[in-house]
């Protein structure tokens, strides 16, 4: 091989260049796959259907002055103050309690986030998006008043005894969904990244 002039060294430093930034945007585009985009909007788009539902109800429709409204024979309208999880479960008022739990849900998104995140479905990121956002909302509820709003009764009359089920909100129903997606996923379609 012959003596280097600055000249080679130059169309070397450049071709290295491009190499580089070709190497950099491959990277860029496997770090935000289209799966990771489309999970990324279920989250984005749950939190804000779930917070402007919330927000309606409360200061708009004033639903905490109405009581129950009922919107069918078998479904209310009714305001609740939820300080356990999803669906009224494991309620307790207690601060500590209040600071674990939203301590345990930070770090439920985060795992969440890391697992969307290396995930190769389309299904399967969906579903952990619609997860995120609604844990998220009800967190920010969390934050913002103490408790998670709950407004949604479905119930039904059966041998002249009512059964009710658990109040909920459209971040609770987010939740279901993107679990038994994630269900879905697991038996039937593509296998998805494994939980991290």
């Amino acid at each position: 091989m012959g003596p280097r002039f600055r000249g080679d060294d130059a169309v070397f430093c450049r071709d290295d260049r491009a190499r580089f930034r070709e190497r950099d945007v491959s990277s860029y585009g496997r770090v935000m796959k289209p799966p990771l985009r489309h999970g990324v909007v279920a989250a984005i788009v749950t939190l804000a259907l779930d917070q402007a539902s919330k927000l309606w109800l409360l200061y708009v429709f004033d639903i905490g002055h109405r009581g129950t409204v009922k919107i069918t024979p078998f479904f209310d309208l009714v305001l609740a103050w939820n300080i356990g999880i999803s669906f009224g479960w494991f309620q307790n008022d207690n601060a500590a309690a209040q600071i674990a739990l939203m301590a345990v849900k930070a770090l439920a998104v985060i795992a969440l986030a890391i697992w969307m995140s290396r995930s190769h479905t389309v299904m399967a990121t969906v579903a952990l998006g619609l997860i995120i956002g609604g844990a998220i909302g009800n967190g920010i509820d969390r934050l913002a008043y103490g408790a998670v709003v709950d407004f949604a009764l479905f119930h039904v009359q059966i041998g002249g005894n009512t059964f009710n089920w658990y109040v909920f909100n459209l971040a609770d129903v987010a939740i279901v969904a993107g679990v038994m997606a994630l269900l879905y996923d697991s038996f039937v379609g593509v296998p998805a990244a494994k939980v991290p």
